[in-house]
């Protein structure tokens, strides 16, 4: 398996806050790599990082063997990194179908209509709503278009960010059936999520990130397995 992105000893800070303290992980083509830890651990900051809305202070940030570090967001989202951000971020007063439109503007010229209809077949209950004004979704149907709009722009990595949180017990298990489908149709992923259980249960590799800092890592069926990370993250 090639490099993907690699995050090499990764320091960013808010103010004079030392958030992420010399994070270094990889992610190869067709993985699922997921990053657990607490609520305030640096997972979130080092996505926001990745994708550029957030500058280090220190390290390396490679894409595809090219540096991406100080890089405009919306350059590297034409690079192809995607960002499904905390809180999922539609577009409230836009319908459905023009939240997807808006992830489309870096494909190619006539391909909007079939990635559209792509989206579509992964999320079914879009297409029903696709007239509906996206604000008035239900929070999992929100998650679906926030995932759906990621897709449009034709990602090599998808990086989800906390894709259950809020939601009910039975939308968490639809969503992460739908992560799985993305992953087995060739889409690569970074996921961060608190639910660590299943986000170890569908990874490939994990991390676990306590106050900015990697303090374990290994499979994702080796970290479950750790009785470190149960009795921290499994309740176990």
């Amino acid at each position: 398996m090639s490099s993907l992105l690699k995050v090499t000893d990764l320091n960013v800070f808010y103010g004079p806050i030392h958030a992420v303290k010399g994070v270094s992980f990889e992610v190869n083509e067709g993985e699922i790599v997921t990053l657990i830890g607490a609520n305030g651990a640096g997972k979130s900051t080092t996505l926001k990082t990745v994708s550029g809305l957030m500058r280090s202070r220190g390290g390396t940030l490679t894409f595809l063997g090219k540096s991406i570090a100080g890089t405009a967001p919306h350059r590297i989202v034409e690079l192809g990194i995607a960002h499904v951000p905390e809180g999922r971020r539609v577009f409230t007063r836009m319908t459905v179908e023009e939240n997807l439109d808006m992830g489309a503007y870096t494909a190619p010229p006539g391909a909007l209509e079939a990635d559209r209809e792509r989206v579509y077949g992964l999320f079914p209950r879009l297409k029903e709503r696709r007239g509906q004004i996206a604000g008035t979704l239900s929070g999992g149907e929100q998650q679906m278009l926030a995932m759906g709009r990621a897709l449009m722009s034709r990602p090599k990595l998808m990086m989800l960010d906390e894709p259950s949180m809020g939601l009910a017990p039975i939308l968490v298990g639809q969503v992460f059936d739908i992560i799985r489908s993305l992953h087995d149709a060739g889409t690569t992923i970074l996921l961060v999520e608190q639910n660590a259980e299943m986000a170890l249960s569908i990874a490939d590799r994990a991390y676990v990130l306590e106050t900015g800092k990697i303090t374990l890592s290994g499979t994702g069926a080796e970290l479950a397995a750790s009785e470190q990370v149960r009795k921290a993250y499994l309740g176990g």
